[in-house]
């Protein structure tokens, strides 16, 4: 869980910036030169907005150098970020980026379309094993206990790099041993593909690595250290090849720069270019705010899959108003993945090379009112922290089994979000993913052509694999699949 917390306070501003329609509609002042807008230019007549109208020298009492993210039409480009939006994403009359209807009116992106056949198999059914599993407090989860049959790809999470030669290194002294325990299930699964997965959240937080994928990317010399290194890496320990798990390319204050945008696809290129055969994958958001600083046209031909990570839309970092506000939603609601997977198809990408993402734990909040407990409803922290994973608002699928034999409670089915709901101790309430709504959202994955299903992550299951068999039945990988 850790891997992506941290990607997803960014979360709810597009879809806030999307829905915002400037206050000025109602020709009620609310600014003056002493009193600035929330967001947007203060003009002389009180009223908030972007563009020239509110936001030029003649017209604007303060915040006048805000910027419209693109311009809708006249603005210019002294007012506005960008002129039009990344992603092919819409702009909307008032100068903000976005795919509600506000923004785009009916210029919906074209989603694929494929007949659902009921347990019908997918070329690649990918987990993610956290090295640190073996050491949790408990229902700690060891590499043999993996299920043979049910993934076509397991990626080792997480190998960091050496910021000073850009060659890989293990995140913990004590990983070397689990790389190749997790390579030798491939002797009794000869077609499972095993990948290191190098990067992932806390790689990308403040500290000697934060910049380090960005290091590499701008530089020819430092890509092709790198590349050397994965060819010794993979030759080692007898794996498959890699996930870049650069989660925040662009992103300032994660060790990201503006010019990563150009440099990511050369980056993959020139990976390509070296790993030859070896496989590549890239994990991606699913929200637009990440995801636009992805260049998803030119990093596509060099890669073989993505994988797009559909899980932590919303958790305890919503609490902030600006930030989304504290509601109760579910953390893995299909109404939001299939808004995140439009982004893809509004540039066009591969279908089959999208692999949609599941989570194998829940999110939670403390409701403000015991009385109302439903999405929609306030919270005051995150749901009470599980003894394994030890984290405010989570709980490991296996702790979650752990949680309904303890407290005697069933958990009712959500079929628009396509989540289960858990509620505890009067005011808990928690949302997960199970064989029911696992095959709910396989079913969605089908419906659009999708290339297959991934899971963050194995080692979050139960002692006897019960969610990865579960897995098996709804989402089968195709048997000696690739």
């Amino acid at each position: 869980m850790a891997k992506y917390r941290a990607l997803f306070p960014y979360f709810s501003l597009v879809f806030i910036l999307s829905l915002i329609a400037p206050i000025h509609a109602q020709d009620i002042p609310i600014c003056s030169a002493s009193v600035p807008c929330e967001d947007g230019c203060c003009n002389k007549s009180g009223l908030c907005g972007l563009g020239p109208d509110y936001c030029s020298k003649s017209t604007c009492v303060n915040n006048c150098d805000r910027k419209a993210q693109c311009d809708p039409g006249g603005f210019g480009e002294d007012y506005v970020v960008k002129t039009t939006c990344p992603l092919n994403v819409c702009c909307s009359e008032y100068g903000y980026c976005g795919t509600t209807e506000t923004s785009c009116g009916n210029n919906r992106a074209n989603r694929p379309s494929c007949p659902v056949e009921e347990n019908s198999s997918f070329k690649r059914v990918v987990g993610y094993y956290e090295t640190w599993a073996t050491g949790r407090a408990c229902n700690r989860f060891f590499p043999e206990q993996i299920p043979a049959g049910v993934y076509s790809h397991i990626n080792i999470a997480f190998i960091s790099i050496n910021p000073s030669t850009f060659e890989l290194v293990p995140a913990e002294k004590g990983d070397v041993d689990l790389y190749k325990r997790v390579a030798n299930l491939k002797a009794e699964d000869p077609h499972l593909k095993v990948l290191i997965a190098v990067g992932g959240t806390d790689f990308h937080n403040t500290g000697p690595t934060a910049a380090t994928f960005s290091d590499i990317a701008r530089s020819q010399e430092a890509q092709k250290k790198f590349t050397d290194s994965v060819l010794n890496f993979m030759s080692t320990y007898g794996l498959d090849g890699i996930d870049l798990d650069w989660e925040y390319p662009g992103v300032e204050d994660r060790g990201g720069r503006v010019e990563d945008f150009a440099n990511l696809p050369k980056f993959v290129k020139t990976l390509r270019q070296g790993l030859k055969d070896y496989e590549i994958s890239v994990t991606i958001p699913a929200i637009y705010l990440n995801l636009q600083h992805f260049d998803l046209k030119n990093i596509e031909p060099h890669v073989d899959f993505f994988n797009v990570m559909a899980y932590d839309f919303h958790g305890v970092w919503n609490k902030p108003t600006e930030l989304g506000g504290p509601y109760f939603s579910s953390h893995t609601n299909l109404t939001e993945i299939k808004d995140g997977l439009d982004l893809l198809w509004r540039n066009n990408v591969n279908h089959d090379k999208v692999v949609l993402g599941l989570a194998f734990y829940g999110r939670g909040f403390q409701a403000s009112d015991s009385s109302c407990l439903r999405p929609g409803c306030t919270f005051e922290s995150g749901s009470d922290a599980q003894p394994c994973s030890g984290e405010d608002g989570a709980a490991l699928n296996s702790e979650i089994d752990d949680l309904v034999a303890k407290q005697g409670t069933k958990s009712t089915l959500d079929t628009d979000a396509a989540v289960k709901v858990l509620t505890w101790g009067g005011d808990n309430w928690l949302t997960y993913d199970d064989e029911e709504t696992f095959r709910l959202k396989a079913d969605f994955a089908r419906s659009q052509c999708l290339g297959g299903v991934m899971v963050w992550a194995i080692s979050q299951d139960t002692e006897n694999a019960k969610y990865s068999k579960a897995l098996s039945r709804v989402a089968p990988r195709i048997s000696g699949s690739q």
